[in-house]
């Protein structure tokens, strides 16, 4: 298959060049996962500085503030970057979209919802279109309304997850072998070993949202990356199970008392109340987690360090190399 040829070169050369770094115009096949109302201009323009695709998510921010962090991205980085719009979770989605037109922001990734109706009107506007899916159908269907790429997400990831509940290791073959535009892995992926099983597997990049929490450019608070840095394996919690509303979350005092609502019979108003993004900001921004959540992935439990985002892609592309050069040993 053709990804074989593409995995060598990449390993052979840290400066690769594959179907997504051509189409989004990167140096490394590496995106930021929209992080919501928590994003910032700091991490996304560090991100596309350091030769990945920095991320805008749009969230339930007012179209004002999603204007503002635009302009403050393009003013720190005239590389590439994106904004993520959550169609069925924002209450501004069309106004957003005009934002992102307006802006001429190069790539818009399209998640939670429908993107079929928006996708051509990016098109007409030479704007690169991800469709974040969490099955092969979605992935399909995505493909068939003209999605450039699509970003596959396993339930490993941090925040909002599918129902569907599919792993990353069973998800991204699967819709790999389904679409012929590129694929991008999502979901408990953060270091260079889950970045060469990610190719593997056949994605041609991967999306980081966790691990990029704990890097020096990302200004959330320390709580929350000293936090991801302690955390052991078994250490975030899926709520939101029993009103059809799942997320991954970090285990915190917060997450105790949302897990013991739930047992009592939470109603789903309920939990969307205490799920609010104040309750995001609360724990990411403040670091009140008696009184907030954060957001958290399985990968937190191999997070030991804070870097810049430029150590942590050169340390990804590093060790790819060097697991792919042991593994090769293994099959001659």
């Amino acid at each position: 298959m053709r990804y074989n040829s593409y995995i060598t070169y990449f390993l052979r050369d840290v400066n690769i060049m594959n179907d997504v770094c051509r189409l989004l115009d990167l140096r490394y096949p590496i995106i930021q996962g929209g992080m919501g109302n928590i994003s910032n201009a700091e991490l996304a323009s560090a991100v596309s500085e350091a030769g990945g695709l920095g991320t805008i998510g749009a969230g339930t921010m007012p179209p004002d503030e999603v204007e503002a962090l635009i302009v403050e991205t393009k003013r720190r980085t005239s590389r590439p970057f994106a904004v993520n719009i959550p169609l069925q979770v924002t209450p501004h989605a069309a106004e957003i979209i005009e934002l992102v037109i307006r802006h001429q922001v190069p790539v818009v990734s399209l998640s939670a919802g429908n993107p079929a109706p928006w996708i051509p009107r990016f098109a007409e506007h030479g704007i690169k279109v991800i469709v974040v899916v969490a099955s092969v159908s979605q992935a399909k269907k995505a493909e068939a309304a003209g999605a450039d790429l699509v970003v596959a997400e396993g339930y490993e990831a941090a925040g909002i997850n599918s129902p569907l509940e599919l792993t990353t290791m069973t998800l991204i073959p699967q819709v790999a072998s389904a679409v012929r535009i590129p694929v991008i892995a999502a979901g408990g992926i953060g270091d260079g070993r889950g970045l060469l099983a990610a190719f593997a597997l056949g994605a041609q990049g991967v999306q980081l949202g966790t691990r990029l929490v704990a890097t020096k450019e990302a200004p959330f608070h320390e709580a929350y990356k000293r936090r991801l840095i302690e955390a052991k394996e078994h250490e975030t919690v899926i709520v939101g199970r029993s009103v059809g509303r799942i997320r991954r979350i970090m285990r915190t005092p917060y997450a105790e008392k949302l897990l013991e609502y739930e047992r009592q019979g939470m109603p789903a108003e309920q939990f969307q109340q205490y799920t609010s993004e104040d309750r995001h900001r609360r724990g990411a921004l403040s670091g009140d987690f008696d009184e907030g959540f954060i957001n958290a992935g399985q990968i937190a439990g191999l997070i030991d360090d804070v870097p810049t985002v430029a150590e942590l892609f050169e340390q990804m592309m590093t060790e790819a190399k060097t697991q792919w050069q042991s593994l090769s040993a293994l099959f001659r």
